[in-house]
């Protein structure tokens, strides 16, 4: 005989109620509908759960079970109906067909949920400086609210919603599927158990119509491009007085014309002089809280970086991040004959040329250095 122990995963001593939470879980997991690849595999074994199940919920098949008699064969009796035993069969199975199709129906005495408004989603573009700071924005949406005329019932003034006469107003109607019974929201009041006779005019019947409304949105300080904030209720209104649905706003950062951001860190290239990179000196740099000076030593070659702690973007903890700043040796533009020859006369007192790099130059002398190691490589 098969091992029906096994197959729903309990020990032989399981309780009838951890017995029950298995074939739930075996039922929902090998159902065929959740395996459209390959349906008749999970057939089978959706079979072979129901087999286990009839035989370990009912006491009197267990105990034959247990003694070593197939009590498919044998036959088992004491009122038992269907093939099923624990009396509550068709609540599993609803509980199970609500997690396979979305959780619309239940077991018994469930009710239906109210149909809920469709979520909406905008873009709030904002500034780098208004993230640095955090700020409110209004933006305009158009959406459906609920109908002014009829509050939200669809029936016209002077009359009520009536009683869905399909579901006698319990939003479900029961199907059924050889010995399964599936509950399912009915379709001629949407699950809301509710029948509009005549409809309001305004929104003919619906409890919804259009209209743009304008929402301040709280934009927190250091939020980035792609955060979504989450308005609740404030998506489409609910079809007769349902939830409303939520609004999703995603934020949108403007590239800055100065600075470039990673996470919390802020970038910026600052253009220095030629003397100022050989001599040293003090250069005055931006930053969102406004300008700061920072020291230029000696001998600066472009792309050296300098680090402004606390310079960048808010973070979630409550600091804020850092300025990168990179700065780049500017080359003296419009020289007059004097200040041309005085730049003749200083690189002649270094004794240097293009193809010969001294001390004074060492990137260069490097990058000579490599490019005849490279021709000697390529004779070899």
């Amino acid at each position: 005989m098969k091992d029906y122990y096994e197959i729903l995963g309990v020990s032989k001593d399981a309780s009838d109620e951890e017995i029950k939470k298995a074939f739930k879980r075996a039922a929902i997991k090998y159902h065929p509908d959740r395996h459209p690849d390959d349906p008749e595999k999970y057939a089978a074994k959706f079979k072979e759960v129901n087999e286990a199940y009839d035989v370990l919920s009912h006491p009197e098949k267990r105990q034959m079970y247990d003694q070593g008699i197939d009590p498919n064969q044998q036959g088992a009796g004491g009122g038992f109906q269907g093939g099923f035993g624990g009396g509550d069969f068709g609540d599993i199975f609803g509980d199970i067909f609500g997690d396979i199709f979305g959780r619309r129906g239940g077991g018994r005495g469930a009710q239906a949920e109210p149909e809920r408004g469709a979520d909406l989603q905008m873009d709030c573009t904002v500034t780098l400086e208004d993230v640095y700071r955090g700020c409110t924005k209004d933006i305009s949406v158009q959406t459906l609210v609920e109908c002014p005329d009829c509050h939200g019932s669809g029936a016209a003034a002077g009359s009520e919603p009536e009683t869905c006469p399909y579901c006698h107003g319990s939003g479900q109607i029961t199907m059924r599927q050889g010995f399964f019974q599936v509950r399912q929201p009915c379709p001629h009041c949407h699950g809301t158990g509710k029948y509009v006779k005549t409809p309001c005019s305004h929104c003919h019947g619906s409890g919804t119509v259009k209209k743009r409304k304008t929402l301040s949105v709280r934009i927190p300080a250091g939020a980035d491009s792609g955060m979504v904030l989450r308005l609740s209720g404030e998506g489409q209104a609910a079809p007769r007085g349902g939830v409303p649905g939520d609004l999703y706003v995603r934020i949108i950062v403007e590239p800055h014309r100065i600075f470039t951001r990673e996470d919390s860190t802020l970038y910026c290239e600052v253009p220095i002089s030629f003397v100022t990179a050989a001599l040293g000196g003090s250069v005055t740099v931006p930053t969102l809280d406004g300008e700061k000076s920072i020291t230029i030593s000696g001998e600066t070659q472009t792309g050296k970086r300098f680090r402004i702690r606390g310079g960048g973007m808010p973070t979630t903890s409550g600091g804020k991040g850092d300025l990168i700043v990179a700065v780049k040796v500017e080359t003296p533009v419009k020289l007059n004959d004097e200040q041309k020859e005085l730049l003749r006369k200083f690189g002649e007192s270094l004794g240097e040329s293009q193809d010969k790099p001294g001390s004074h130059s060492p990137e260069a002398k490097d990058f000579v250095d490599r490019i005849k190691q490279f021709f000697k490589d390529l004779k070899k």
